[in-house]
């Protein structure tokens, strides 16, 4: 099925402020403070974001179009929850953990970052293939490529993000509690359930109730995880 790019790489999605997702990204960063948990999310995304976008311009992915489409549509799930909470309002379950606890001093960079990555893939990214779906009509088998493309790069950037929040020698050894919790959450497994969760709701678009119901579990399910993700350690 040939597929219409909705949205250039670097731009905003449907109905969304103006400016590029990047600079929304900047924008939100330049208010909070350097060690505030959602600006550490912020940080690593925005590095994430902008590494895809260069890769869609070059060409690395099947469809040019429709990864940049996904790209869009999965940063504005974020964006979005931003805005909800800057507005007063009630973030998603995924999310919540991360912006009740963004300035608790126990928490580590390392955790903030990977609890972000967890709500983002573990809810955010399956619901964003579904979107796309709906956006370029097409199926999710059809962005099979870019999907998985985008995990590659997503990994490498994980393992990255890792060793830049890593500090210190203590961080080796065994007994340290975020040696436990670092063990306890795969990227690859959410990405793997994301995917499942893109083609479950797919198969469930002629049932609104069911799907709905999915959706809201699928949704506390992640913000459990990240709940655990944010253990304060000290």
């Amino acid at each position: 099925m040939a597929k219409i790019a909705q949205y250039p790489a670097d731009g905003g999605a449907h109905g969304a402020p103006p400016g590029t997702v990047p600079a929304r990204m900047r924008a939100f960063r330049s208010g909070w403070p350097v060690d505030d948990g959602i600006a550490v999310f912020n940080d690593a995304y925005l590095a994430v974001t902008e590494e895809l976008g260069r890769r869609i311009d070059r060409g690395e992915f099947p469809d040019r179009g429709s990864a940049a489409t996904l790209r869009v549509l999965l940063a504005e799930r974020y964006l979005a929850a931003v805005d909800t909470v800057t507005a007063g309002g009630r973030a998603p379950a995924c999310w919540r953990p991360l912006f009740q606890l963004r300035r608790h001093r126990g928490v580590r960079p390392l955790q903030f970052a990977l609890a972000g990555i967890n709500a983002h893939i573990g809810h955010d990214l399956g619901l964003a293939v579904v979107d796309t779906c709906r956006t370029l009509d097409c199926r999710p088998t059809d962005l099979e490529g870019d999907f998985d493309r985008v995990g590659e790069i997503l990994t490498m950037l994980e393992e990255r993000i890792r060793e830049d929040l890593m500090h210190g020698p203590e961080l080796l050894e065994i007994t340290d509690p975020l040696a436990h919790l670092l063990g306890s959450w795969s990227l690859e497994r959410a990405r793997d359930g994301a995917w499942s969760a893109a083609r479950l709701l797919w198969g469930l678009r002629g049932l609104p109730a069911l799907a709905a119901e999915f959706t809201e579990r699928l949704d506390a399910g992640a913000g459990l995880v990240g709940r655990c993700l944010l253990t304060p350690l000290r």
